[in-house]
């Protein structure tokens, strides 16, 4: 604002504006409603240099001027050779002098959506954003920054008086940085648009919690959120880096679960508590980065249909058992009868046997584990991931997320597009704890924090 009076005063005592005088005359509300006869004071003309928006400035400082008043203008003088109106050259004058101040200081553009903070400093609400992705504290005077009470930087409030300002000084510079937002936004993804967050293994049906802490990550959370989809993919992380594909020797697994963001929780420091839910797998064809994070362009993966299903399940239950005496026909045996607490010695074993037999065999060892106590069962597990699902689709995905058995293991389930096939891989596992019993041998504490570390999606 003061830098806006001393342009107004050099302008009104500038030899070409004292050319030019105009006759104010502020209307009284009475004579505005057509009953003049009621006016408090007699009106008052004043004389002013420099036209007529000059002359209302002046008269607003002077306070002759109130908020709701209607000002009548009468040109005293007009030189014929004045080339530009007086008002368009001030307005001129204004542009050019304000301009360099409607800059933020982090991007070094015009202000886009400005957002004051309590220091008293404006930055773009999207600067801001990034601000806080990395630090609490101001880039300009460094003291911590504070929203007002329970709003976010995309809650709070904007700069309405400097949004107008901007609005009216600069209305086609402000056209040409939302057009050059958009184009940065969509040249830089391109068919990149699928936001890849490389962590831990996620899946389908199952909740998801994740700790988001890292610059990166809290940018491209936000930004999911605020798109309105509130979607991103969970990849798991590739130390090794076992080559994927025609991906090569990159540093994630191709296969992941789409995530939907049911809920999240700020925290004042600007990390955040979310809850996610897996909606679908995908496949990464091709990645890259962005602000620090992996973009990616990726292929749903399905299952295939419950015919094909039927047709493989009728294919493998019906073939002849060349040796009746052999390990595989004695195991059939057995699993055609009541006892679903024997476990193959072979993952081709489980061919036989009907996909219900497969569900029934792995609910019953569910069932028995929690009879146990067994800590992976823990109340808090089945608080975090439900009550132990009856349909076979989801039960693997279920099973797959509080099992403790290892991520590489697991991982496989991504990968295959058949329910039964995936039905066979939670036998497996329960086999293989049946017959370590090595979660006997750990304390509740320590094997819940083993595996859980994972779920809550701890960085790596």
């Amino acid at each position: 604002m003061v830098l806006i009076r001393l342009c107004i005063e050099d302008y009104s005592t500038s030899p070409q504006a004292s050319q030019w005088r105009v006759a104010t005359k502020a209307k009284n509300k009475w004579a505005i409603a057509g009953i003049p006869s009621l006016q408090d004071a007699p009106v008052q003309i004043q004389h002013h240099c420099g036209g007529r928006l000059a002359a209302a400035y002046k008269m607003a400082e002077l306070g002759d001027l109130d908020y709701d008043s209607e000002v009548e203008f009468t040109e005293l003088s007009a030189v014929e050779d004045y080339q530009e109106d007086p008002d368009l050259e001030l307005l001129r004058i204004l542009r050019e002098s304000l301009r360099s101040e409607l800059d933020c200081q982090v991007c070094y553009g015009l202000f886009l959506d400005p957002l004051t903070t309590t220091c008293g400093h404006t930055l773009c609400r999207k600067c801001l954003h990034r601000v806080q992705d990395h630090s609490n504290l101001c880039p300009i005077c460094r003291r911590v920054l504070t929203m007002p009470p329970g709003a976010s930087p995309s809650q709070a409030p904007s700069n309405q008086l400097l949004s107008k300002l901007i609005s009216g000084l600069c209305s086609e510079a402000l056209v040409d940085r939302v057009e050059a937002e958009m184009l940065e936004a969509q040249s830089t993804v391109g068919e990149l648009d699928t936001s890849l967050f490389v962590c831990t293994l996620s899946f389908p049906c199952t909740p998801t919690f994740l700790h988001i802490f890292e610059p990166r990550y809290r940018l491209m959370i936000r930004r999911a959120i605020e798109s309105g989809d509130r979607k991103f993919g969970m990849i798991l992380h590739n130390p090794g880096r076992v080559p994927q594909g025609e991906l090569g020797r990159v540093p994630f697994f191709q296969y992941g679960t789409l995530l939907h963001v049911i809920d999240a929780h700020m925290l004042p420091d600007g990390r955040s508590i979310i809850e996610t839910v897996g909606v679908s797998r995908f496949r990464v064809l091709q990645y890259g980065t962005l602000d620090g994070y992996t973009v990616g362009k990726v292929e749903r993966i399905d299952d295939i249909s419950v015919a094909e299903e039927e047709a493989n399940e009728a294919a493998e239950t019906s073939r002849i058992i060349a040796t009746p005496t052999s390990e595989k026909s004695q195991y059939i045996e057995s699993s055609r009868q009541e006892d679903l607490t024997t476990f193959p010695s072979h993952p081709k074993d489980l061919d036989p046997l009907p996909t219900q037999r497969l569900m029934d065999i792995c609910v019953t060892f569910v069932k028995r584990m929690q009879n146990s106590s067994a800590p992976w069962l823990h109340s808090n597990v089945v608080n975090a991931y439900g009550e132990c699902p009856e349909d076979p689709a989801i039960f693997p995905w279920w099973f797959a997320s509080v099992i403790p058995t290892s991520e590489i293991e697991k991982y496989k389930m991504l990968e295959t597009s058949s329910v039964r096939e995936r039905l066979k891989m939670c036998v497996l596992f329960a086999a293989e704890l049946e017959r370590q019993r090595w979660y006997d041998s750990r304390s509740p504490s320590s094997l819940f924090s083993h595996w859980r570390m994972a779920d809550l999606g701890v960085m790596r």
